[in-house]
Parts: C-alpha cells; sequence; structure tokens
C-alpha cells in the first residue's frame, strides 16, 4: 500500500512530515484543523478524533488517511511533471553508415514541426528510435539526445510512468476487448482528470474530425480501421496525453486530415518529429531532417518561397482528396478532369 511514499508515513511526527512536505499542511486547513498537534503523527491526530467532529465533517477515519495519502501522492506527482516540463531536445550528431560523423546539435523546442526525409532505407526509423529512447551515445548511430540542453536521467529515460515520447507507429494494432469510451475513460482515469465524461467526449469528436469514417464510442477498439485507430491515438496523445515529444512514422499513409492534426499537436505545445515521403508534409515542418546513409546530411529551414509553395501544393492536394471521396461514395469522375485540376478556385 501506498508504494511511493515512506513506508513509516502514518505513524511518522507531522512535524517531519511537514519537512518532506510542506504542502500537507493545506490538507489540514480543508479539515479545518488550524492548530496542528506537530509532534503527533496521522494516525494518532486521526484516532483523536470524536465521532462529532467526524460526523461535522462528513468523512470516516479511514477516508480521512487515504485522503492524506492520497493529496501527498497526487502533489509529488504533480511536481514531478512540472521538473519534466520540456524547454527544449537536442539532437547531438552521431556517425552515418560510412562512419562519417554527423556535425550536427540540432535545438527543437515546443511547438515545432520537424519532418524528416530520406529515401526508403535510409535511415530515418532509426533517427526516431534515437530519439524515442533518449540515446545516449548507446546506440549504433552513437548520437545523444539532451533535455533542456542536460543528459536525461534514468527515470526520464527508463520511466513508463514518466515517458516523455508519444510514439505514433503506421500500424496501430489494440488487442484490449474494450469500446473506444472505455478505451479513453482508463487512459483519463490514469490521468486523474477531473472532468473525464467531457474529456472522453472531447477526444471522440477530435478523433472523428481527423478520420476519414466517423465512428462512435461505443465501438470495439479491435473494429477500428487504420485511419480511425490513427486518429484516435492522435486526439489521444495531444489531449490527454502528458508526453511533450510526439514521434509520427508516415502520417501520409493514416487515412488521417493530416493538416488538422499537426495543427492539434502544435496547438497542445508538443515538439513534433515525423518521417515522411510527402511532400507537403515535409514543408509543413518548420524545419526538415534529410537523412543520407543513415545519417543527417543537412537541416533545411522551410522559407517563404516553400511556404508560398506549400499553399499551391495543399489547394492540388484538396482537389485530390475530393476526387478520393467521390469514388468512395460511388460518384463518378466524369467531367474534364484537366478543367477540374487546372480551375484556381
Amino acid at each position: 500500500m501506498h508504494n511511493n511514499l515512506d513506508n513509516c508515513i502514518e505513524t511518522m511526527p507531522l512535524y517531519k512530515v511537514i519537512e518532506k512536505y510542506p504542502y500537507i499542511q493545506e490538507f489540514f486547513l480543508t479539515l479545518g484543523i488550524k492548530n496542528l498537534n506537530i509532534n503527533s503523527s496521522i494516525n494518532q491526530l486521526i484516532s483523536n478524533f470524536t465521532d462529532t467532529n467526524l460526523q461535522d465533517l462528513g468523512i470516516s477515519r479511514e477516508k480521512i488517511l487515504n485522503n492524506f495519502i492520497l493529496f501527498i501522492e497526487n502533489f509529488n506527482k504533480l511536481t514531478k511533471e512540472n521538473e519534466n516540463k520540456i524547454a527544449s531536445v537536442t539532437i547531438v550528431g552521431g556517425y552515418n553508415k560510412l562512419g562519417e560523423k554527423e556535425n550536427t546539435k540540432l535545438i527543437l523546442k515546443p511547438g515545432e514541426i520537424v519532418s524528416i526525409v530520406g529515401p526508403t532505407g535510409s535511415g530515418k526509423s532509426r533517427l526516431l528510435g534515437d530519439i524515442e529512447c533518449l540515446a545516449q551515445k548507446d546506440t549504433p548511430s552513437k548520437r545523444q539526445i539532451l533535455i533542456n540542453g542536460k543528459t536525461p536521467d534514468e527515470d526520464q529515460r527508463f520511466s513508463v510512468e514518466n515517458n516523455l515520447i508519444a510514439q505514433l507507429s503506421q500500424n496501430m494494432n489494440f488487442v484490449m476487448d474494450v469500446t473506444v469510451s472505455e478505451f479513453i475513460t482508463m487512459h483519463a482515469e490514469s490521468r486523474m482528470i477531473n472532468n473525464i465524461e467531457k474529456t472522453v467526449k472531447l477526444i471522440l469528436q477530435c478523433a472523428n474530425e481527423l478520420a476519414g469514417e466517423v465512428f462512435s464510442n461505443t465501438v470495439p477498439i479491435t473494429q477500428l480501421s487504420g485511419g480511425q485507430s490513427r486518429a484516435l491515438m492522435i486526439a489521444d496523445t495531444a489531449l490527454l496525453s502528458k508526453s511533450p515529444i510526439v514521434l509520427i512514422d508516415e502520417i501520409e499513409n493514416a487515412g488521417v486530415d493530416r493538416k488538422k492534426a499537426l495543427e492539434l499537436l502544435v496547438k497542445k505545445e508538443k515538439i513534433v518529429l515525423m518521417s515522411t515521403h510527402d511532400p507537403i508534409l515535409a514543408l509543413m515542418g518548420d524545419k526538415r531532417i534529410v537523412i543520407k546513409n543513415g545519417g543527417i546530411d543537412k537541416i533545411i529551414q522551410t522559407d517563404n518561397v516553400e511556404k508560398i509553395n506549400l499553399e499551391v501544393l495543399s489547394k492540388f492536394d484538396n482537389k485530390i482528396l475530393n476526387l478520393r471521396n467521390m469514388l468512395r461514395t460511388g460518384k463518378k469522375i466524369d467531367f474534364d478532369i484537366n478543367h477540374y485540376l487546372s480551375d484556381k478556385s
């Protein structure tokens, strides 16, 4: 019980508890206790409560103790999350497959989108893998990943609870036999979200805005299509996950609204890195990392000319998407396609 705290917390004199957790005095104020006997333990304090005291508080002795422990655990968790707040991620270059040194030190900030481009097999996934494990020169590339300019500690690298990285792979395969609503609810409960019902509704709404085909909250997650699964995980990552870094592998194959997905993640101040072959996604990035021979060959900042070209490409892409949807819904493409594609409207 209460593995995250000292085993003797319940019998420890309160002055020692306060030394370690000063904020715990707020807990007693909520109980209306102003003159606290700090030489007693929480167990002794509770045992001295009269039945009248408990009736006035509307709570049992056991509940007070549980709330006491939970108050500390929740505050510790919040403190830990604040300590893990990401101000920057730095990629320190290693070596490519030819043994040539990557003369790179790339600093990424929250709200940035970075695309990773290169031929199939060039090493894009290796770079994502290095970031995912917060490599410390201990992977084949010998790259190093710094958090806020410093070497991450073991808790940042290996803790499941405090995971800094959310990975959205090409194939999202669920094995849990639960509905969409139950899946999101379990995640929300693990995050101790206050209004779970509202959160579930918001994530589902967001996922359906991203997905090509709408789905309900009662659908088993194992029955979602690939695009629906990715849409759900993108919405969940943006709105519920505490991970400040998001890695995406070829979102163009996900069957989701790419622009909306990226806008949502950036709005939530995530650092987004995405491996892609899609020219539109590549230009959506604030910068792009070009991979060659397993190494970082160059880093290109997206300039104003490329941003203008992105707008042109996006208009053309929207026309192609519209044609695709027409075919999916049983309509015929029986008009002048040249005029349609060249139309500037």
